[in-house]
């Protein structure tokens, strides 16, 4: 049973464990699938198809213990941390957006404004989302 630290939130919810191991895996499958794939296919379109999924995978995974240390370093000291679906949900979001970003340079329309862009759209969506969440997280806190 892990004590609660004093700031009110345990150190390290059990949910988040089973992210990273899940972040570890999609590492794994994502960058080695890519690397099978690049040293073993042509460029056709069901590769390049396949290319973008496991570019996605890897990437979402890769990211993955980056987003959940920014969740726990930036989340108010009164405050739970986030539910691990959260922070796998952003990780995809990072996943999606280099995905798109590959998928654009393929006809070479990729530029930093799209990017930009691209970027921001999801950062909103990702804002939109977690404060339609926040108040059930709040009233789900008091309560318990």
């Amino acid at each position: 049973m892990k004590r609660a630290s004093a700031e009110g939130r345990a150190p390290f919810p059990a949910d988040h464990l089973g992210v990273l191991a899940a972040g570890v895996l999609l590492m794994v499958v994502g960058w080695g699938g890519l690397l099978v794939l690049v040293r073993t296919q042509d460029p056709f379109i069901g590769q390049r198809w396949l290319f973008l999924l496991l570019l996605q995978i890897a990437a979402a995974g890769t990211v993955l213990p980056l987003m959940r240390y920014l969740n726990a370093r930036l989340t108010p000291r009164g405050r739970r941390l986030p539910p691990g679906g959260v922070i796998v949900r952003q990780s995809v979001w990072v996943g999606l957006f280099a995905a798109a970003c590959a998928w654009l340079q393929i006809p070479r329309v990729l530029s930093p404004a799209i990017m930009f862009f691209l970027a921001l759209a999801f950062v909103i969506v990702e804002i939109f989302l977690r404060s339609r969440e926040l108040p059930g997280e709040r009233s789900a806190a008091n309560g318990a």
